[in-house]
């Protein structure tokens, strides 16, 4: 009497944990990513940053000043430029994950509906051969 029930929750349990996995491993490669693409941003601005900095450090006159104001109002820029690109491209990284878990969910809830949806016309063709059949 219970063997129906407890296979159905079996497989729905089976289903539910392989789901969870590709949920799982899809945001953790998303965050690698983002990880990665953010560490390497990080390592590009520190580098320009410290290089102009010891620019700055060399500088012994008012002259040598003045002409490190430019260099320094574009490496303060190329930082923002950079800081931008890759806040655009993780958001972009993040939106695909999204999508893709969202049709993940979306397959799993139609092949839900399709599965009740077969129980329950099963189920009425039972409930009406005996009726036909009187």
């Amino acid at each position: 009497m219970y063997q129906p029930f407890n296979e159905q929750f079996a497989a729905a349990t089976r289903q539910f944990a392989d789901t969870a996995a590709q949920v799982n491993r899809l945001a953790l490669d998303n965050a690698e990513a983002v990880f990665g693409l953010q560490l390497s941003a990080i390592e590009d601005r520190v580098n320009a940053t410290f290089a102009f900095l010891g620019e700055a450090a060399e500088a012994r006159d008012f002259d040598s000043l003045k002409t490190l104001w430019p260099k320094g109002a574009q490496i303060a820029r190329e930082n923002l430029e950079r800081g931008i690109a890759t806040g655009q491209e993780v958001f972009g990284r993040n939106l695909k994950t999204h999508g893709a878990i969202t049709e993940l969910a979306k397959s799993q809830f139609e092949a839900a509906a399709r599965g009740v949806q077969a129980g329950v016309e099963t189920t009425v063709k039972n409930a009406t051969k005996p009726a036909a059949a009187k």
